[in-house]
């Protein structure tokens, strides 16, 4: 089932997941990939991110679209070319991938199963997206967001997980730059809408 993102200019939380939950973030180099298209996303795209992290094989965000542009069309963007970078970088034979041909091999036998791709599918095709449209399900999302780690047993303070905006939100400072929601509507100026 394809979910879409019913509310385009709306605060959403969405998860991104990479075809048969491969574990492919373990790998620095391919965690960069997300983190510099995340940081172009949000420089050149219009995405205004406020709460990320990265897991092994899936992204939770808590992001909305500025007034001009579309959540959906910069999550399409970050997806395809995040995505080319990756077959880029498992092609290189000089990275330290030892799952290189497994992996691509997942990957094209995923893109058999769905006719929109061409070689390769490297993410679901799913954002799962949820709107946000009270202080109560944001604050719950957040926390499920910088728990993640925590509970998958990576870390034992969510602050601690470099991939993640749980240092943005204890000491100011993180890998990407968020908007902190501490006031959730006035410091935002975020007021929840319901429609497309």
């Amino acid at each position: 089932m394809r979910y879409k993102i019913l509310n385009q200019k709306g605060l959403n939380f969405l998860t991104f997941t990479i075809v048969d939950w491969i574990d492919l973030f373990t790998r620095k180099e391919l965690a960069q990939i997300l983190i510099e298209s995340l940081k172009f996303c949000q420089e050149n795209k219009g995405l205004v991110l406020n709460a990320f992290v990265i897991m092994p094989s899936h992204v939770h965000l808590i992001a909305r679209a500025k007034d001009e542009e579309r959540l959906s069309d910069i999550i399409q963007s970050f997806k395809s070319y995040t995505a080319t970078q990756i077959i880029i970088y498992l092609k290189d034979h000089k990275n330290p991938e030892s799952r290189r041909d497994w992996i691509l091999n997942r990957f094209q036998f995923n893109a058999r199963k769905n006719k929109t791709n061409s070689e390769h599918q490297v993410w679901q095709k799913d954002n799962h997206p949820i709107i946000l449209y009270s202080p109560h399900v944001i604050r719950q999302k957040l926390n499920y967001i910088h728990q993640n780690p925590v509970e998958a047993g990576y870390v034992a303070e969510a602050e601690h997980y470099i991939l993640s905006s749980a240092s943005n939100y204890a000491s100011g400072k993180g890998i990407l730059d968020v908007d902190v929601m501490d006031d959730l509507w006035n410091d935002i100026g975020y007021i929840p809408t319901f429609g497309v």
